[in-house]
């Protein structure tokens, strides 16, 4: 498969009388399989029925999660199916597709908090902010008086742009302490 165009537009796939699905953008016949791939890296599908038009995602998104469900990747527990299938017979199927919605929603945010949290576990401690603020200052206070410092990262968390350049100005700033307080012992 060729790259994807435009990743932020929905991805069109056409299937034809022959229930072959068509990759608009790849100008290639694709697979449920690759459907569930471009799904899976944040792309958004769409199946349309060539001949009639009519809009077959749905169809299509539940056939790739009973597959992978008949192949024993569970990922839905019997409770929800039972669940599912129950409210399709009830009133309260009006109240189901938001609340799964909502609770996809809620997966999705904790899951991006918790990569955040990953990428920082100290940034989720209690007073951590507080703790950098008392760092800043430490620094602040040990190079006082000393030219052409630069902290590691700036509020924001950005790294310097050019670390071999601010390294090498610590060096030369640690080389004339020592300068001074050789000075000093004599």
């Amino acid at each position: 498969m060729r790259a994807l165009a435009d990743k932020t537009a929905p991805l069109l796939i056409k299937r034809y009388a022959s229930r072959r699905l068509y990759n608009t953008e790849t100008s290639d016949y694709v697979t449920l399989e690759d459907i569930a791939t471009f799904i899976r890296d944040g792309r958004e599908v769409q199946i349309i029925d060539l001949k009639s038009g009519d809009d077959l995602t749905r169809q299509y998104l539940l056939q790739i999660v009973a597959e992978h469900e008949s192949r024993g990747e569970n990922v839905l527990p019997l409770g929800v199916l039972t669940d599912l299938v129950r409210s399709y017979t009830t009133q309260a199927q009006s109240v189901v597709p938001e609340f799964l919605a909502m609770s996809f929603e809620m997966l999705r945010d904790g899951q991006s908090k918790m990569m955040e949290n990953l990428a920082n576990p100290m940034a989720s401690m209690p007073g951590y902010d507080a703790l950098q603020a008392q760092q800043k200052a430490f620094l602040k206070a040990m190079t006082g008086g000393m030219t052409n410092w630069s902290a590691p990262a700036d509020e924001d968390g950005a790294a310097p742009e050019d670390d071999a350049k601010d390294l090498d100005a610590i060096r030369k700033q640690l080389a004339d302490l020592q300068a001074q307080l050789a000075k000093l012992d004599k």
